[in-house]
């Protein structure tokens, strides 16, 4: 129940503890002492084979199959219910087998006063009615012959019954079932009995199996879409957060830089009315004292640095839209 809870990526974890006691197990064995040589008890080696089920730890790395994987994990439930009515199925078919076919399987064509069969492939036959007849001279209809495929075809017994009828739900020979039973009794019940089996057994109650595959797949397949558009839509709003929170962060100095060129505005106006003398000796003091008051350079890098900042924010969400 935990493997169907936490689904196959739960599957890794308790592939590694499985490994871990493996490991404890076979340590303590190899470690122990067995008398005369041999090994006694369970050799716990032997389920060193369970190690190749390690490549399923690659099915979380592939999305397709590990969709494949949980549909057929989550289709258990229905697929034992549907195993269920197929048992119900083959019972109740096999009941009816028994009251209408029992012991009809073993008469067929013997020669006279012997126990020889005349046919090299024998069949079964009627004594009398609308069933197979021994035709050739010197033959006769009688019982004693084990019956086809070695006395496993038959109705004789509830097991056999069973195993009669899950042959023709699975259309595996059923047609030679027909045959026979037409060559031992005629060919009212056998047609009536056998057709719809094959109908209600074979075309809709294990087909159940291949609609419940199918349906549990889609559910998978749909799950899996939906997962995957959540997370593209997830970060696309991301992405969008961040880059409104560029946008408000460029505003926002934008809007402090106007206040540093004023004052630039009104040194220089300052500087036009001022002599030509005057304003050589604040070059000059300007020139012997540059670094001290760097704020005009440094508004304008730092304007530079976030219009480079905007572009490349810009670039990336082009390129985003474009994959």
């Amino acid at each position: 129940m935990s493997l169907l809870y936490w689904g196959l990526q739960g599957w890794t974890q308790y592939s590694r503890l499985f490994s871990v006691i493996l490991e404890q197990l076979t340590k303590e064995t190899e470690g122990g002492s067995h008398s005369g040589g041999k090994p006694g008890g369970f050799d716990v080696k032997a389920l060193r084979a369970f190690r190749v089920l390690r490549p399923l730890r690659l099915v979380s790395g592939v999305p397709s199959l590990q969709v494949v994987l949980n549909s057929i994990i989550k289709a258990m439930v229905p697929l034992l219910h549907i195993a269920l009515l197929v048992l119900f199925v083959i019972i109740i078919y096999a009941i009816i087998g028994l009251e209408l076919f029992i012991g009809k399987m073993h008469k067929s064509c013997f020669l006279i006063d012997s126990d020889i069969l005349v046919e090299e492939d024998p069949a079964p036959c009627a004594f009398s009615g609308n069933g197979r007849q021994c035709v050739m001279n010197g033959t006769e209809c009688k019982g004693g012959w084990v019956g086809p495929n070695g006395g496993i075809t038959n109705f004789d017994n509830f097991a056999f019954a069973m195993l009669t009828v899950f042959q023709c739900i699975t259309m595996e020979g059923w047609t030679d079932v027909l045959y026979w039973m037409n060559d031992a009794m005629g060919f009212e019940l056998p047609w009536v009995y056998f057709v719809s089996l094959v109908i209600f057994g074979s075309f809709f109650v294990l087909n159940l199996v291949l609609g419940v595959l199918s349906g549990e797949f889609s559910k998978e397949r749909e799950k899996a879409k939906a997962r995957g558009d959540f997370q593209k839509l997830r970060e696309k709003q991301q992405l969008e957060e961040d880059l409104k929170g560029y946008l408000d962060w460029i505003t926002q100095a934008e809007d402090i830089d106007p206040e540093n060129d004023e004052e630039v505005d009104e040194e220089g106006k300052r500087n036009t009315s001022m002599p030509t003398s005057e304003t050589e000796s604040v070059n000059t003091e300007n020139v012997s004292g540059e670094g001290e008051n760097p704020a005009c350079c440094g508004s304008l890098w730092s304007t530079w640095e976030y219009e480079l900042l905007f572009s490349s924010v810009i670039a990336e969400e082009k390129c985003y839209k474009q994959n």
